[in-house]
């Protein structure tokens, strides 16, 4: 009797005796994979480093901290355990044979639906299950699953307290006890509940109570008791866990899939700055289609089928796309879209007679693992490609939070703010003006976005709608970004640092990208100007950034022996702006080939450390198919060595392989899609660069700011002038 764990795509034999752990992985093992991982506290993985089964080890939190998630198959009265690692008597391990990680792998478990926002905005997660006979014989088969209060909190010591509701759909709900608002520990919310459910088919039995009792009743009797523990308590006394059992009968042929859900759900989601200082209290965006939590979980179960049909569509077209452009690139594709689409939550707001406005499609992220900031600009700058491939409408989404903040003038500063706020998920803005200081770094990528989301989906109502912020950006960079102040760019965790040749690329790029939004508006005076401004910084920006023998760019001026990796040129080919001239990005290509290194190019010069994000979008902008597809090839070679056992961290030593674990379930693995993301004649080679799955009209985001609530900021004509090196001006 084979046991095939669909949600997981792990491929299971019960056996005997517990065999070596080694089994076959499509494509390869990465770090941690991912099991039900949709929003920021919707995140469970498998830790995997040279290998973990899936029975191996408890699922965890992004963070690390243990989720309990069990599971049992019994095949003629043996037990066999195939998921999470619990120690009951009576039960043996089943054998993992293989494992498969795709964009959605090989069946479904935490679907990516972009083009629908609805579905994309339910934090559910599948866990569905198959048997069949391998021996052409009928054999009883009973399987059970459950999920511990683990799920709610990120300290064990706090109390919960849980329900059973029993229909059509079998629901166990649990909670805290004393639930705090927006607020986390851990990084796990404090507030909402865990909802374990599946449909109420006959064979179906529940119960819940303490970890070692249920899975006993189980392993014993086959079956659960249909019981509600009523001692409530702290989620590490007894732990209680909420579990469901389904006899199979007698199976030959392979069953239908018993699925099950498993999700974290709140409600408000996110609180918001708006205009005059108040705030507004936003939903998950799946409430404009479900009245309630239990109809959405209603609607999530029944679709299983649907949700892996489109699954399978979605997976192939990905697959397709990346597999045409390298032969490694489908696999690190693969692995960076779940975990970019889980940092994000696409919320709604009720209107003036109460009901849930469909139109208003807020998108809001947390920056995982490092700051915990929403909406950071430049987090959401490296993931944009993941956004422009799947569907920009949930990259606007993401963009006008920003805009609308902005527009307010709440916000004192002349360039654009560095996050909407300093723990998720409170975006509560910055009037004080005191966010991280990043102005050439932020300003550039909101043109720059504004731009590419303009160019691909043909709508103007960013442009129109904030037309004087998006200038008022510019006129900042116009100042500040041929030879920027001292200050970080988004690698801040390497330093500040005067007159960096990559930010001012990044400048130079957002006022060319102005000079097109210009043009798109009408305003041709101010096209033309700025399309001069920047043509004439690149010619004074080649002076100041090459080095003495016009070998390759420096990472500062005037630092001959210094370089970095000029990812920000990759702008330039997205947006099809042509500023700087093909010469600088052969001499980048011909330089990075004589300096790679074992495991990819370093970040830059005072450091062996890179991001494996950048290397791809410097894959994307170099003039060398080969040296294309080394990067690509070296990245994946990172991603598969096994020296981590997190969730795909982006930072690593170039030279070991080695990860650095600061980093990991970051959003801005987003920006592996950086080829995929481009138009058909930028990508090198066989790529294409299809888009396939791109369509912004499928998912309205519209939500328009008055453009009288912005208030434009007075400027003083010598603000951010500063003499530039050399005499040029």
């Amino acid at each position: 009797m084979s046991s095939l764990i669909r949600s997981f795509s792990l491929l299971f034999f019960v056996a005997p005796a517990l065999c070596a752990l080694s089994w076959n992985a499509t494509p390869f093992n990465p770090s941690a994979m991912p099991l039900a991982v949709r929003s920021p506290y919707l995140s469970a993985w498998l830790t995997q480093g040279q290998g973990t089964a899936l029975n191996a080890a408890w699922p965890t939190f992004w963070t690390g901290s243990i989720l309990g998630w069990a599971g049992y198959i019994k095949v003629d009265g043996i037990t066999y355990n195939f998921l999470g690692d619990p120690v009951v008597p009576g039960a043996q391990k089943a054998v993992q044979k293989s494992s498969e990680n795709s964009s959605q792998p090989h069946k479904v478990y935490s679907p990516v639906e972009p083009n629908d926002l609805v579905n994309q905005s339910i934090p559910l997660s599948y866990l569905a299950l198959e048997v069949a006979s391998n021996d052409n014989n009928a054999h009883s088969v009973q399987v059970y699953t459950d999920i511990s209060a683990e799920w709610i909190s990120g300290d064990d010591t706090l109390t919960a307290n849980w329900t059973t509701t029993v229909g059509d759909i079998i629901t166990h709900q649990v909670q805290l006890v004393n639930q705090t608002t927006f607020g986390e520990v851990a990084d796990h919310i404090q507030q909402g509940s865990a909802y374990y459910s599946t449909q109420g088919l006959s064979g179906t039995t529940y119960q819940s109570g303490e970890d070692i009792i249920l899975r006993a009743q189980f392993i014993n009797n086959s079956k659960l008791l249909n019981t509600q523990d009523s001692e409530f308590r702290a989620v590490s006394d007894r732990w209680p866990v909420f579990a469901f059992a389904v006899d199979l009968g007698n199976v030959l042929d392979t069953s239908q899939p018993v699925v099950f859900s498993v999700g974290h759900i709140r409600d408000p989601a996110i609180e918001y700055i708006v205009a005059n200082g108040a705030t507004q209290l936003r939903s998950s965006y799946f409430r404009t289609r479900f009245s309630s939590v239990g109809d959405a979980i209603s609607a999530f179960l029944n679709d299983y089928g649907g949700a892996l049909t489109r699954a399978q569509s979605f997976d192939a077209n990905v697959a397709k796309d990346a597999s045409k452009i390298a032969e490694d690139y489908a696999s690190i594709v693969a692995l960076a879209i779940r975990q970019g689409m889980a940092s994000v939550e696409i919320t709604t707001s009720k209107d003036s007679t109460g009901n849930f406005n469909a139109s208003d499609a807020l998108v809001f992220m947390k920056e995982i693992s490092s700051d915990g900031n929403v909406n950071t600009v430049d987090v959401i700058f490296p993931a944009w490609p993941l956004f422009l491939y799947t569907n920009p409408a949930i990259g606007k989404g993401l963009l006008l939070p920003i805009f609308e903040y902005q527009a307010t003038g709440q916000y004192p500063n002349e360039w654009c703010v560095h996050d909407l706020g300093a723990h998720y998920p409170q975006a509560l803005g910055h009037n004080d003006g005191q966010d991280l200081n990043m102005p050439v770094e932020e300003s550039g990528n909101m043109l720059i976005m504004t731009l590419s989301y303009t160019q691909q989906t043909n709508d103007t109502s960013l442009l129109t709608t904030y037309y004087d912020l998006l200038d008022q950006w510019t006129q900042f960079l116009i100042a500040d970004s041929l030879t920027p102040a001292d200050q970080p760019s988004t690698d801040d965790f390497a330093g500040s640092l005067a007159n960096q040749t990559n930010l001012a690329i990044k400048g130079i790029i957002g006022i060319k990208a102005m000079s097109e939004l210009a043009a798109l508006a009408g305003d041709t005076a101010k096209s033309a100007n700025y399309s001069t401004i920047a043509a004439t910084y690149v010619r004074e920006f080649q002076q100041l950034a090459n080095s003495s023998d016009d070998k390759h760019l420096t990472l500062a001026y005037g630092n001959d022996s210094s370089w970095g990796l000029t990812y920000n040129l990759y702008a330039d080919k997205l947006l099809n702006t042509a500023v700087f001239p093909e010469s600088v990005f052969n001499m980048q290509t011909n330089w990075y080939n004589s300096v790679t290194n074992d495991y990819g190019l370093p970040l830059d010069t005072r450091h062996t450390y890179t991001l494996s994000g950048w290397e791809i979008w410097t894959a994307a902008f170099v003039t060398s198919s080969s040296l294309r597809d080394s990067l690509i090839s070296l990245v994946r070679k990172y991603a598969s060595d096994g020296q981590g056992s997190q969730p795909f961290g982006d930072w690593y030593d170039a030279t070991t392989g080695a990860v650095i674990n600061t980093f990991k379930a970051r959003p801005v693995v987003g920006a592996h899609l950086a080829l995929l993301a481009l138009s058909p004649g930028d990508v090198l080679g066989p790529g294409t660069g299809s888009n396939s799955t791109s369509s912004a009209s499928t998912s309205p985001v519209l939500h328009i700011l008055p453009p009288a609530v912005y208030k434009p900021h007075q400027w003083r004509p010598d603000e951010y002038c500063r003499p530039i090196p050399g005499g040029l001006y």
